[in-house]
């Protein structure tokens, strides 16, 4: 019997990728989540018969049961438990889906294979060891992991919780502490891709950063060059906030665009203690944009989030929606390894 996937807060069909990605036999069930626009996105890939618009807190264990799904893969709401919200754990209305489900794991019998991802600090919450005395009730077997993209040979950072859970067969590797990474995996001999290679050729002017942020945000941007094997976790403020929201790109070699910048300071340091003048703030921002820089296009940052290219958006959606619907995904290739482990006898 091959497998049937239950896809839970199942956004733009992130865990959708990563089943594929395992090259598992078996089927995406069903798919709920409560986000119209993301589900048009998933719809547009996927086709509409799988997808519903629900609200997971509305879903019945009878429900489950007519689905007869053996695997559950699901990344609930992480923003009661991000560094930049208010940390309300259990008491914030958006884990309620989560405390839901909690109650039904144990009461779908045809559960065999459960995978769960959500953001770094959910391991320290309530809701995480609410989430993990359901999987005990239920009889399963389960791990912990906090891994990033960069473990896998891609040059994202993105630090995300991972629970997998099975029943009647224990891992082969140890519990009772949270793995940093790949149970087996040894010291990384591989060169990390470049960001060269996820770029997409003739990108429009509408992506370069605007002059505004040129004149008072570069400074606090994370810049990366084509040679560089790195980038920031991108989220769903990408392009709306400049600092903390993802990377941006430029053309330019370090050793160039650090000579840009090294003029840029020197006009700076000469008039800090006047007020700039016309001329002296068109001539900074002349040399700003001698740097070309640019936000990267959600095809890039959706390859950096390693989906492949065949994803794609629906016509309709704006690049603002992209950006946050991204932000709000999951990496493709950390979860499909995932499950390769998680169903690895």
């Amino acid at each position: 019997m091959g497998f049937r996937v239950l896809e839970l807060f199942s956004g733009i069909g992130g865990m959708h990728y990563a089943f594929k990605y395992a090259q598992l036999d078996g089927e995406i069930v069903a798919a709920l989540d409560v986000n119209t626009v993301a589900n048009s996105v998933y719809s547009h890939n996927y086709g509409s018969d799988i997808v519903k618009t629900r609200n997971i807190q509305s879903l019945s264990v009878k429900e489950v049961g007519k689905l007869r799904p053996n695997m559950l893969l699901m990344s609930p709401p992480c923003q009661p438990h991000t560094r930049q919200g208010l940390q309300r754990d259990t008491e914030d209305k958006r884990s309620d889906a989560l405390t839901h489900l909690c109650g039904l794991i144990p009461e779908c019998q045809d559960l065999q294979y459960i995978l769960m991802e959500n953001v770094k600090g959910f391991e320290s919450s309530q809701a995480r060891n609410q989430f993990v005395g359901a999987l005990e009730k239920a009889g399963f077997h389960w791990r912990e992991f906090i891994l990033t993209p960069t473990q896998f040979n891609v040059p994202n950072t993105r630090h995300r919780y991972y629970c997998i859970a099975r029943k009647d067969l224990d891992f082969p590797f140890a519990g009772g502490k949270i793995w940093e990474e790949m149970p087996g995996s040894k010291a990384q001999d591989q060169t990390l891709s470049q960001i060269s290679e996820i770029l997409e050729e003739n990108v429009s002017s509408d992506f370069l950063v605007p002059d505004n942020v040129l004149t008072k945000r570069v400074l606090v941007m994370d810049i990366i060059h084509p040679e560089q094997s790195r980038s920031m976790c991108f989220t769903k403020g990408y392009t709306h906030y400049t600092e903390g929201t993802g990377s941006a790109f430029t053309p330019l070699s370090q050793a160039e665009s650090h000579r840009i910048f090294e003029l840029v300071r020197v006009i700076d340091e000469s008039n800090q203690e006047t007020e700039k003048s016309e001329e002296v703030l068109q001539q900074r921002l002349d040399l700003m944009h001698q740097v070309k820089l640019r936000y990267f296009t959600p095809r890039e940052v959706a390859r950096l989030m390693s989906f492949p290219e065949d994803f794609n958006f629906p016509a309709e959606t704006t690049n603002r929606q992209k950006y946050r619907l991204l932000g709000n995904s999951i990496n493709v290739k950390v979860v499909g390894e995932l499950i390769k482990l998680l169903t690895n006898k």
